[in-house]
C-alpha cells in the first residue's frame, strides 16, 4: 500500500470482457489508493467448481441455485494477494482451469446464482467502505452509485493474445472461447455483461498496465476521492 492516501469511502467499478486488463489494473489500483479489491469473477468460478464437483445439471437451474446457496464461499479482498475457498477447501487454481472455464457462464446466467452473489457483492462493498470491484455488471448492478464506473476493453486479437499467454494455450482456441463467453455473457437474461451508461471507456489494446492505472487514478483526483 501507498502512504498518504486518502481513508474516505471511494468505490471504484471496473467492468469488460475477458483479457481487456481488468483484473491486473484493478488490484494495482486498489493497492495504490489504499483500498480494498474484489474480484466478483472469481466468486462466480468458486461456485462452478462447487458445481461440477455436485455432479448436478448445469442446465438444472433450480439444482445450480441450491449449490450455490448451501456452498460456504470466503474470498480475501487484499490486493496483494487474495484466496478463494469452498467449504474450507483452497480452489485458487481450480477455478482458472478450463473445466470451471467452460461451465462458468452457465452458472453465472441462474438468475438465483446472481442474486445471491450480487447481496453478497453489495454487502462486501458496504463494509469495505473503500474498494475496487471489477466484473460484468459492477457500474450497472452491483454499485450503480460508484465513485468511478470504467469499461475496460480490447481488440479481440489482443485479448486473445494476453490469456493465450497468462494460460500458454493456443491463441487461435483462445480467441474462439473468449468469443463464445462475450455471447453468452451478452445476452443472458439476468444482468448481462454491459457498459454503464455513464462508465468511461478506455480501450486498452495499445495501453501499457502502468498507463492504463495512472489515468484511472487521475480520474479519481478530479473527483476528489483518491
Amino acid at each position: 500500500m501507498e502512504e498518504n492516501v486518502p481513508a474516505g469511502c471511494c468505490v471504484v467499478a471496473v467492468d469488460g470482457p475477458s483479457g481487456s486488463g481488468k483484473s491486473t489494473v484493478s488490484r494495482r489500483l486498489a493497492a495504490g489508493i489504499g483500498a480494498r479489491y474484489l474480484d466478483t469473477g472469481a466468486m462466480y468460478r468458486a461456485i462452478t467448481w462447487a458445481v461440477l464437483r455436485s455432479g448436478v445439471d448445469l442446465t438444472d437451474a433450480e439444482a445450480v441455485a441450491k449449490v450455490a446457496g448451501e456452498v460456504d464461499l470466503r474470498i480475501g479482498t487484499d490486493p496483494a494477494g487474495y484466496g478463494v475457498t469452498a467449504d474450507g477447501v483452497g480452489i485458487d487454481a481450480e477455478i482458472r482451469g478450463s473445466e470451471v472455464t467452460g461451465a462458468v457462464s452457465a452458472v453465472a446466467a441462474v438468475p438465483a446464482v446472481r442474486a445471491l452473489l450480487v447481496a453478497r457483492q453489495r454487502d462486501m462493498i458496504a463494509k469495505a467502505g473503500r474498494m475496487v470491484v471489477e466484473g460484468r455488471d459492477i457500474g450497472s448492478v452491483v454499485a450503480p452509485d460508484a465513485d468511478l464506473k470504467v469499461y475496460l476493453t480490447a481488440s479481440a486479437a489482443a485479448r486473445a493474445a494476453r490469456r493465450s499467454a497468462e494460460n500458454a494455450a493456443d491463441v487461435a482456441a483462445t480467441a474462439a472461447d473468449l468469443a463464445r463467453r462475450d455471447q453468452l455473457d451478452s445476452t443472458r437474461k439476468a444482468d448481462p455483461l454491459a457498459q454503464a451508461a455513464d462508465a468511461v471507456v478506455l480501450d486498452t489494446t495499445e495501453l501499457g498496465i502502468d498507463e492504463v492505472v495512472a489515468r484511472l487514478r487521475a480520474l479519481l483526483t478530479e473527483r476528489g476521492v483518491a
